[in-house]
This record gives structure tokens, sequence and C-alpha cells, in this order.
């Protein structure tokens, strides 16, 4: 039996993980996609204190996850299906296994937001794609689209733009909700256009790959072919866990907790992204996994 098992290995996670370590608990952390999560996916992170020139998303997450490990954390690749408490402690499932530990962090963070419009899920691999940063590179000199008004979106216009040919912004607004100084520097960049007031109908191509896009403006209705073979989904992350809706309180999915990182449920402790709360950052995670990490270990010290 572990003392404390972490369920993914976020920022929020991985901080968890160093505290635990620290105080010499019994540490596993289990995550199904890849160390860092949706941090690791990000291109330049330049909010993060102690990077005055800002840091590659994957390299902090690795500095992260080789201090965990110094710290003694154990890490399965494996996902996760279910959480239950059982008598002698809780039990997580995942597909390989089960595992007892006396007490949990959830810091399963957010997954990305879908279109869910005809074709995303068909051209998925194939053009589409919800990471600039992992599949930015297929589109050299190719033309692209970028879905989304937030930091997320105008992030991977702005990378984008370096390796393919032209970059089109589709937002359903003409404001932006991303930092100003993201929006003034997508708008000096040439390589960038911007399609305002507009939403994806569709997303159309061949047997092999997507070819275009097809626009609706929302104000009219009209329709518009644009011709992209890339196209990159930025609007949004929803919690990550649904099968934990029945065992602790949820709010559209995400985990309520009291400021020292508890759900409703004694031993159980969730921190980062999949928390109920207002502000999604590195920065606000990585404060959630240390008081998870202190919580945690006064709750099993007492």
């Amino acid at each position: 039996m572990y003392d404390v098992i972490i369920i993914g290995a976020g920022p929020a996670g991985l901080t968890a993980a160093i505290y635990t370590g620290r105080a010499k608990l019994n540490t596993l952390i289990i995550e199904s996609n890849i160390i860092g999560g949706n941090t690791a996916m990000t291109d330049l992170i330049e909010n993060y204190p102690g990077f005055p020139f800002g840091i590659n998303g994957a390299e902090l997450m690795e500095n992260f996850w080789r201090q965990a490990q110094r710290f003694g954390a154990q890490l399965k690749m494996e996902e996760v299906v279910d959480l239950q408490v059982v008598p002698e402690g809780k039990k997580v499932i995942t597909t390989e296994g089960e595992y007892l530990a006396r007490a949990v962090i959830i810091a399963m963070g957010a997954r990305r937001r879908e279109l869910q419009v005809p074709g995303e899920k068909e051209y998925l691999g194939r053009g589409g794609s919800y990471c600039a940063t992992c599949d930015g590179a297929f589109f050299q000199g190719a033309p692209v689209a970028v879905v989304g008004g937030g930091d997320s979106a105008v992030k991977e216009a702005l990378y984008l733009s370096d390796i393919a040919s032209k970059v089109y912004l589709i937002h359903r607004r003409e404001q932006f909700r991303a930092h100003q100084t993201a929006v003034d520097k997508m708008l000096e960049n040439d390589k960038i256009e911007l399609k305002l007031n507009k939403v994806v109908k569709r997303v159309e191509g061949n047997q092999s790959m997507m070819q275009r896009l097809v626009l609706a403006d929302v104000k009219t209705g009209q329709e518009e072919i644009l011709e992209a073979e890339g196209l990159f989904v930025a609007i949004g992350l929803v919690a990550a866990a649904d099968f934990l809706d029945t065992l602790v309180e949820t709010v559209d999915g995400y985990i309520v907790t009291d400021q020292n990182m508890q759900t409703s449920v004694e031993g159980i402790f969730a921190a980062g992204d999949i928390r109920f709360k207002q502000y999604r950052q590195v920065a606000t995670a990585v404060g959630d996994g240390a008081l998870a990490g202190i919580a945690v270990t006064g709750y099993l010290k007492e």
C-alpha cells in the first residue's frame, strides 16, 4: 500500500509529489498521457516566475519530474478509470490493475474542449490537432487555421506563424480574451489573418487528409470556404474526470475543495485545473499542488 497516490503528472501533481516525497511518504504518480500534461505541450511560458525570458513547457515539466523523482516519487503510465473508498483506504483502478493508498490527490487537470462539428473527429491526426507544439512541424509551408480567442489560441497562432505559410485565426467574437501583449504581437504579424465573428461549421477533405474548412458568419449565417491543411482547436478546457462525479462534490465536472484542497471525501484531495476555481495557470496549479502535498502530509501524520 502506498501512503499517497497522485492521479496526474501535470504541474499540480508533480508539485504535490515533491512535497509528499520530501515528507518521506511513499508516493505513486499515475499518468495516462504525458508527463507535464497540457503544460508540456506549450511552446513558451512567459509568466512563470524565475524565467525572465520564458521557458519551454516541456523543459519546465521535465525539471518538475526530475525533482519529484529525486525525492522518491514513483511513476506508472496508466489510465485511471475509477476511484473507490474501501475499508483498507482508497482504491485506484486503472486499465492495468488496482492500487491501494491511505490518501489520494486528484490532479488530472482538464482536457481540450472539442468543436463538435462534422469532420473534426474524422480528420484528427490527419490535419486536425489540439496541440500546435506537438503537431505544428508537420505543416511546414502549409496554410493552417487556429480556432479560439483566448491565450492558448493566440499563442498557438504565433507559434505556427514561424512554420506555416499562412495562419488563419478563427474567433466567434470581435474581442479577444487573451492578454493584450500577446494580442498586440499577433496583430503585428503579417502571416496571421483574423477571421472574426466566424465559427467552423464542418471540416472537409479527401480520404487521407483535411483540405478545407466551412465557416459561417455568426451574424448573417453566410458560409465561407477556407482552404487550410491544418486545424488547431484551442477553445478552452473541460474537466478530465467524469467518473468522479458520484464520489466527490463537483460543479460542472470540476471538483469542489476547501482551502486545503480537501474534497468532500476524507482523505481525497484535489489540485490544479480539475478544481472548481476561477483561474487556471501553471503558477496557480503549483500553488494547489503545494497545498495538497502539505495537507496530505498533515492528514497522514495526525
